[in-house]
């Protein structure tokens, strides 16, 4: 073994031991889920210069931070510790590469063991933070290449850990989480990707193995080690976002109550885990049990304002389902003035709740929905170079009211909940479903009724996309059918909103997957996978098509040249 830097690695570590530097950690991270954010970062900072793990879970709180504030300091600061945070993982790294030292046949010490897991994830975490916060396609294919460093120091030590000659030491249980962490992170996420997704990510060739991702991160979150917080957080959001936003929309409560009940029974009013139970209460279509946990959410800690956010977001959607359009606006309102997510969103949703009212119905605070849908432009921001693909549609929708006589878009909270899937969270209360059926008969009538314009196809074909969802959740199959069949059909009429055919040849296919009609859902699913380009909210939609293929096991074309990892 090397000398020189190798042996100042070992004076770091002789000022406290690795058991006790994880103890501590594990400390501050019972203070972070039981909402002392302040005291968590105090318990951590003295030693976040020298103690491998005191620099790793000081930065990954701060990243948590930055990720929800979305304000370039926080950014910024998160990254520059997180990089001081790899540069500390390399002074305990050993200098020779591989884990097993070719010449002499000696493998590595605990504590090089627990460097190599640290330093891959700090190499993870700052191309997260890459991703959320970089302008130009450079750094995001900087990103890429450190995801790929990360991933391959995983798999050689997942490899090593599994192998006979493995060094089992004291503290091998955190190792062992760190690993199933890791492994687990990147087979779930990959696993959500299109083929041509990886291909730009330098990841051409892998495709993650999505049941052995979840296996991994459910072996890290029920053990008790530094990682399972992380792994079980990672889960959450699948389980309760990602099976909605980017898959097929058949969320995991189950799944996901089991994995919650002991974090909510040891940490009862932990901000983090009632906006988890909130979710899941909205997801079972428990609506009003959903707004009393993120209400409780928002009054369990005042220190981070950038939870409540989180909770005004969910609350705008339930009260969304409700229909309660005056209280919905109450929450965009309150994120537009708060929040720097997505100012351009927030703005859009206010004015899209003021055209739910009726005409004659004062506005609250005297808004105005024309003027605010004429400020969306005004908002747009730029991440990764790129702006988000929602605010580009909420700003694409909003074009119209440019005109000096605005044609009004007709059922424009509804449209933007079927980007979020929304109409999959209310298929489990019928009154619900019912609801937007009537919102949709009105919107429908009123389109009839005024004298046609360059947008009466797009208006009456988005009327008929969102009522083929709700006669779906009604179990009225065969009329939903002919409603998602009547935007197919229109395709060479329609104007501007090109987004609707791809997603109506999505939502048939996924029609047919529960009538069991394998065959044509196939055909369909490659249809809107490979003959739509450009579009509103391609890349969501070219996910969703991902998720139902991959649901049926049948895509042959991305199956080909795939090494799992």
């Amino acid at each position: 073994m090397s000398n020189g830097k190798d042996a100042s690695a070992t004076n770091y570590s002789s000022q406290m031991p690795l058991k006790e530097c994880l103890d501590e950690c594990m400390e501050a991270l019972d203070l972070f889920l039981n909402n002392h954010f302040n005291e968590s970062l105090d318990r951590l900072r003295p030693r976040a210069n020298e103690s491998m793990y005191h620099a790793l879970i000081y930065a990954t709180v701060l990243e948590m931070q930055a990720m929800m504030t979305f304000q370039h300091d926080d950014i910024t600061n998160a990254g520059n510790n997180m990089k001081s945070a790899q540069e500390i993982c390399q002074r305990f790294r050993r200098k020779s590469q591989g884990l097993v030292n070719k010449s002499s046949g000696e493998s590595l010490t605990e504590e090089q063991l627990h460097a190599e897991v640290c330093y891959a994830e700090c190499q993870l975490q700052r191309a997260a933070l890459t991703f959320l916060q970089d302008e130009n396609m450079v750094s995001f294919i900087k990103g890429g290449i450190k995801v790929r460093n990360s991933y391959l120091i995983y798999k050689e030590l997942h490899s090593y850990i599994e192998s006979r000659n493995s060094l089992r030491g004291p503290c091998h249980i955190h190792l062992e989480g760190g690993i199933s962490f890791g492994i687990g992170a990147f087979n779930l996420t990959l696993s959500l990707f299109p083929a041509r997704i990886l291909k730009v990510l330098e990841f051409a060739g892998f495709s993650g193995d999505k049941e052995y991702g979840l296996s991994k991160l459910h072996d890290g979150a029920t053990g008790k080690n530094l990682r399972s917080m992380l792994c079980a957080l990672l889960l959450l959001c699948y389980y309760t976002f990602l099976t909605f936003i980017l898959g097929t929309g058949e969320g995991e409560a189950a799944d996901a109550e089991k994995l919650l009940k002991p974090f909510r029974l040891r940490y009862p009013r932990g901000a983090i885990f009632l906006f988890f139970a909130g979710r899941i209460e909205e997801i079972k279509g428990n609506i009003d049990e959903a707004v009393a946990l993120f209400e409780e959410g928002c009054k369990a800690q005042q220190t981070w304002k950038q939870f409540h956010h989180m909770c005004y977001w969910e609350l705008m959607w339930c009260f969304t389902y409700k229909r309660i359009w005056k209280m919905a606006y109450f929450y965009a309102d309150l994120l537009s003035q708060e929040s720097r997510w997505s100012k351009a969103m927030y703005v859009y949703m206010k004015a899209a709740y003021l055209t739910m009212l009726p005409r004659d119905e004062a506005r609250p605070f005297g808004e105005d929905e024309v003027e605010l849908f004429r400020q969306v432009p005004t908002f747009k921001q730029k991440i990764a170079g790129k702006s988000p693909p929602t605010e580009k549609f909420a700003i694409r929708k909003a074009r119209r009211y440019r005109a000096q006589c605005p044609v009004r878009l007709p059922v424009p909270v509804l449209e933007m909940m079927y980007m979020w899937n929304g109409f999959a969270m209310i298929s489990k209360q019928p009154e619900l479903t019912q609801g937007m059926m009537e919102t949709l008969a009105e919107a429908e009538r009123a389109l009839l009724e005024a004298p046609g314009n360059e947008y009466s196809v797009d208006d009456q074909c988005v009327i008929h996309l969102l009522k083929g969802l709700c006669l779906k959740n009604q179990g009225q199959m065969q009329a939903a059918e002919e409603y998602f069949n009547k935007v197919y059909t229109s395709e060479k009429k329609i104007k501007f909103d090109h987004y609707l055919v791809p997603n109506a040849v999505l939502e048939l296919s996924l029609l047919y997957i529960d009538q069991g009609r394998r065959h044509e859902a196939i055909k369909l699913l490659h249809k809107a996978k490979n003959n739509y380009k450009e579009y509103s909210m391609e890349s969501r939609t070219q996910f969703r098509v991902h998720a139902a293929l991959a649901k049926l096991k049948a895509d042959p074309g991305d199956q080909e040249e795939i090494t799992h990892l």
